[in-house]
């Protein structure tokens, strides 16, 4: 999750929201490929969730990635919860899952590097206190009960609200992992066109990223249980954004929708205030009740989109978040997948003409499908494997017009198109045979 922003002055005309988007537009020469990934961190000897403090924790290990590798440690009321070294940041989710949020770079290999350098220092930091960190996009035992909380206040806000708007929020907080790409855009138009092709093409990633069928002990008869928690945490900020595919979308659209999703908190001098349910709107007229007469600052802005979680998100940049976090080589994938969809304009074009004639009824019952059943699924007579299959052919296709080899980090996805098995039915295959109903040995063959 999102740290706290800043660098936002005082928002002096509603006009500010959209320009604060609009800001992002960048020349084709400047995009950049910003990769995140989360990951569960376990102690070897209990196969338990590392807690937050003590000499194997979570704490620890950011100490250790701070004093060995030359991290800057990042504090919240003197406690450190993260860490940041040249354009990259390392954060914490609430149950302590450690996520990297990469540089923005320029290639999916320097991508690829990236991840491979952060999981050789979090590996020489975790072995010697006898701890690993598990790929996967739910924990696969752990009840919500052994999940320690982090020292973070936007945490403690989010959880009781959470409870109270959905069925799965916590689940979602304390028990997934994802892996996500950010990616430019160049002008209003291609914001609209990304973000379109993002959204309909969200459940061929879940699809094909499928890596969570397991839940409390026992399988939960999902591929995707990530995304299944998505469907039932809170309706007024997640979702397929059926208002993006209609005319007149553009920033201001999505402003317009941001504003009605109810506030989390206001961020002041290192503390979270409880704004739970109030409205931005409100805020922007000095009526909010938690800070009376006072009016946001561009950061606050910042802050309050960082609280909506459609399964594509816009910020001064597009985030793609349908995929369960998996292996190395999923890992890079992912970003391939989108980079090969996005960074082409002949690629874009063909993806659009691709999902365009989907209705939402069509995509949100893919969204289902994918979870449920991966590339097995189907809605309004479209099969995920179909279209997965067609995807990803656009996607080498732009990859192979960027000339710079990117093609070969598609392999994985490629495996499971040829096999039609995803890394959760290879779990399956592997818990009902030769692991005799048994988990324990995930531990092990799930290890990043």
């Amino acid at each position: 999750m999102s740290i706290p922003q800043s660098g936002g002055g005082p928002i002096e005309s509603f006009g500010q929201l959209a320009e604060y988007l609009a800001a992002g537009c960048k020349p084709r020469a400047e995009w950049r490929i910003g990769t995140e990934h989360e990951k569960f961190g376990f102690l070897t000897d209990t196969l338990m969730p590392l807690p937050y403090e003590g000499p194997r924790s979570v704490k620890a290990v950011l100490e250790g990635l701070r004093d060995r590798f030359g991290w800057s440690e990042v504090l919240e009321q003197g406690r450190i919860i993260g860490l940041t070294r040249n354009g990259a940041n390392v954060s914490l989710e609430p149950g302590g899952q450690l996520e990297l949020s990469g540089a923005p770079l320029r290639t999916v290999g320097e991508t690829a590097a990236e991840i491979d350098a952060h999981l050789r220092e979090v590996h020489a930091v975790l072995e010697p206190m006898g701890a690993g960190v598990l790929g996967l996009g739910a924990a696969p035992e752990w009840t919500h009960a052994d999940m320690p909380m982090m020292p973070k206040g936007r945490y403690r806000l989010m959880t009781d609200y959470m409870g109270r708007v959905g069925t799965h929020g916590t689940q979602m907080m304390y028990r997934t992992c994802t892996v996500q790409v950010n990616l430019d855009y160049a002008s209003e138009a291609d914001m609209v066109q990304k973000l379109r092709v993002a959204l309909a093409l969200q459940p061929v990633a879940t699809a094909l990223f499928a890596n969570s069928p397991f839940f409390e002990g026992r399988p939960n008869g999902h591929r995707s249980w990530r995304s299944r928690i998505w469907r039932s945490l809170d309706e007024a900020r997640t979702g397929m954004l059926p208002f993006a595919f209609e005319p007149g979308m553009g920033f201001q659209r999505y402003v317009d929708w941001v504003l009605d999703v109810p506030m989390y908190f206001v961020y002041r001098d290192g503390r979270y205030i409880d704004a739970l349910g109030q409205s931005f709107r409100d805020f922007l007229k000095g009526e909010l009740p938690a800070l009376p007469g006072e009016k946001p600052t561009l950061s606050d802005w910042a802050d309050h989109m960082t609280t909506v979680f459609p399964e594509a998100r816009v910020k001064r940049y597009i985030e793609m978040r349908g995929a369960d976090a998996g292996d190395v080589p999923h890992l890079a994938a992912l970003p391939a997948f989108w980079v090969g969809l996005m960074y082409d304009q002949s690629a874009l074009d063909a993806a659009w003409d691709l999902v365009k004639g989907l209705d939402a009824g069509t995509r949100q019952g893919l969204r289902v499908a994918a979870s449920v059943s991966a590339l097995q699924g189907e809605a309004g007579g479209v099969r995920l494997d179909g279209l997965a299959a067609r995807a990803v052919e656009i996607s080498a296709a732009g990859l192979a017009a960027r000339g710079l080899g990117e093609e070969r980090f598609l392999d994985p996805l490629r495996e499971s198109l040829a096999t039609g098995q995803v890394q959760a039915d290879r779990w399956l295959a592997r818990y009902h045979g030769e692991w005799g109903g048994r988990l324990a040995p995930i531990y092990r063959e799930a290890a990043l």
